[in-house]
């Protein structure tokens, strides 16, 4: 069986911690490099529900999109739920790998991907790194294949996405053509976005100041929701895994929900 560490190389190649914005924690955050990695989870979160599959399940490994620890932690008791959780899983063996920022911005990363199920072609990053040796960067701006009005462009994506509701800033007849897109909480590749040309941008979520600059500026705004925007992501990273590690079992975690619903 492959070890933590192993894991952790493999992670680290198809989502270089090189790409991680300066202001994350990213890589194997909780854990023994040298223990066994027979049993993965991914998820998006590390959430109580998460970590009691985790621990049910005798999983050896999280690879959780959001870190934790995010911000240092200057005690672990379990009187405070962050601590609480690294707490119950340190107790029970299980090592904790955040991809992250890298993850949004790598090859095969989650805005990659977001663009390829929006249709987007020709994608380039938003932010380019300066003298990346394999061009990338955060975010994706592209061509639509076919330009569409917005109504039948967020129709196409509440499909593709399984939504039943998106927030939206435009008009139903605005032309969606030259798309970017920034997972998660976005916003603030907006403005980098307009200046490469997009008429569109789509995200998971964002603030209302941003949505009044995306208004002011003629730019429709897509919103998700930050759960949709990525948890498709780690489902596909499960399966990434499990192809390179066939003798261990992995899967993404079934009790893992958005904690945002419509009423």
């Amino acid at each position: 069986m492959p070890s933590i560490a192993e894991v952790r190389d493999f992670l680290e190649r198809f989502a270089p911690v090189r790409l991680a914005e300066d202001w994350d924690n990213v890589g194997l955050l909780v854990g023994d490099p040298k223990a066994n990695a027979d049993r993965v989870m991914t998820c998006l979160t590390v959430t109580a529900e998460t970590v009691a599959e985790a621990i049910a399940e005798k999983a050896d490994m999280i690879v959780s999109h959001h870190p934790l620890p995010f911000r240092p932690l200057k005690r672990i008791t379990t009187d405070r739920v962050p601590s609480k959780m690294v707490w119950d899983l340190i107790r029970a063996g299980i090592s904790i790998y955040s991809p992250h920022t890298g993850f949004d911005s790598a090859t095969r990363g989650i805005n990659q991907s977001l663009g390829e199920r929006l249709g987007v072609t020709e994608m380039k990053p938003i932010k380019p790194i300066v003298d990346d040796p394999d061009g990338l960067g955060a975010g994706r701006i592209g061509k639509l294949g076919s330009a569409k009005n917005l109504i039948d462009f967020v129709a196409q994506v509440k499909q593709d996405f399984g939504l039943t509701n998106v927030q939206i800033v435009g008009q139903s007849d605005q032309k969606v053509s030259r798309v970017a897109m920034a997972c998660g909480s976005g916003g603030s590749f907006l403005s980098a976005a307009i200046a490469r040309g997009c008429d569109t941008f789509v995200t998971g979520e964002t603030t209302f100041h941003t949505a009044l600059e995306a208004k002011a500026n003629g730019v429709a705004l897509v919103l998700l929701g930050h759960y949709a925007s990525e948890r498709f992501a780690v489902e596909s990273l499960a399966d990434v895994i499990q192809t390179d590690f066939a003798d261990v079992k992995v899967w993404a975690s079934e009790q893992e929900c958005d904690p945002i619903s419509w009423m």
